[in-house]
């Protein structure tokens, strides 16, 4: 799945571990995405969403992606790093 990262931002506290969003399209679909993630603060643990990122758009595409996301472990780490990256450094 060939994809294309539009907006990477990340956030992270003591409190709330770490917050990210990863806004991307998916080469074919009409509508781009936006990946949640959040971390208690282990880098090896993400829990996350997907949605559209603007409006809503085809169920079988989003379908698509979920299960890549699920599945492809490169995909998902390359979203996660375009996150953690984006972070400013002390």
């Amino acid at each position: 799945m060939k994809t294309n990262i539009l907006q990477a931002i990340m956030t992270h506290s003591e409190k709330d571990g770490y917050l990210g969003h990863v806004r991307f399209e998916v080469e074919g679909h009409k509508q781009p995405y936006e990946l949640t993630l959040q971390s208690d603060g282990r880098l090896d643990y993400w829990n996350y969403s997907l949605n559209f990122a603007n409006q809503p758009g085809s169920e079988e595409e989003i379908d698509t992606v979920e299960r890549a996301v699920e599945e492809d472990d490169e995909l998902f780490d390359r979203l996660v790093e375009a996150a953690l990256n984006s972070q400013e450094q002390p």
